[in-house]
């Protein structure tokens, strides 16, 4: 079964307030795609990559892929303006192709670990969708109007979703095939449409990890750099 990485930088950075898009904001000397396209390119059981990115940032990637020789990236495709539309542009790519693993990683986690990437591979050959998460630290409160607070989940049960996400080709096809019939579908994500629309379908979780940030504020880079620093440039 091959394994083939998506990622995922059609991400504008409206957000962060930036001026250009967040995934090609410099990280300690490299940009914010180029780590994590490093990871997942250097990992031996990715065997193939695609990037997925805005219409005016193709040009740039394409020469990042040159410079980089990375060998492994075959694609780099246009995104669409909301990210499930970046990810359907993805799987039509590779409809044709033969039963695979797609993984989905935002490229705006630069500091994904071969770990993870590893253990959403391993736990596919067993299950046919699978999402890296971390427990939800903080208390989640239910708001209504006021706002007030309607009610507070049990914290023991919540976890707080990460990317890669990991799917057999065939199960995201049909999760989507299904989606696009619903007049109302909404997604932030790919496990979300998977469980909302396959619900026969297991979504196995993977251990995520607090290094594994996405940046979306500004403030988020600088503590993405201490964490570099303690994490990645020590090994």
């Amino acid at each position: 079964m091959r394994n083939i990485g998506i990622i995922l930088a059609g991400g504008s950075g409206t957000r962060l307030g930036a001026v250009i898009p967040k995934q090609f904001l410099t990280l300690a000397g490299k940009t914010v795609l180029e780590h994590s396209v490093d990871t997942f390119h250097k990992h031996p059981m990715i065997d193939e990559l695609t990037i997925v990115c805005t219409n005016l940032w193709i040009e740039k990637v394409c020469q990042l892929v040159r410079e980089r020789s990375w060998t492994k990236v075959k694609h780099v495709i246009e995104g669409g303006e909301q990210r499930h539309l970046s990810s359907l542009n993805a799987i039509d790519l590779y409809r044709k192709e033969p039963e695979c693993n797609l993984i989905f990683h935002d490229a705006a986690r630069p500091l994904v670990s071969e770990d993870i990437i590893t253990d959403v591979i391993r736990a596919l050959d067993k299950w046919q969708a699978v999402d890296a998460a971390v427990p939800a630290t903080d208390t989640v409160v239910v708001a209504g109007q006021g706002p007030k607070i309607e009610a507070i989940p049990d914290r023991s049960s919540l976890y707080c979703e990460q990317t890669p996400q990991g799917f057999r080709k065939s199960v995201i096809e049909e999760a989507y095939r299904l989606a696009l019939q619903d007049p109302d579908f909404k997604s932030t994500d790919d496990c979300g449409t998977v469980v909302k629309y396959m619900p026969h379908i297991i979504v196995f979780l993977v251990p995520g990890s607090q290094t594994n940030m996405k940046l979306t504020y500004s403030g988020d880079l600088p503590i993405l750099e201490t964490l570099y620093n303690l994490t990645v440039r020590k090994k």
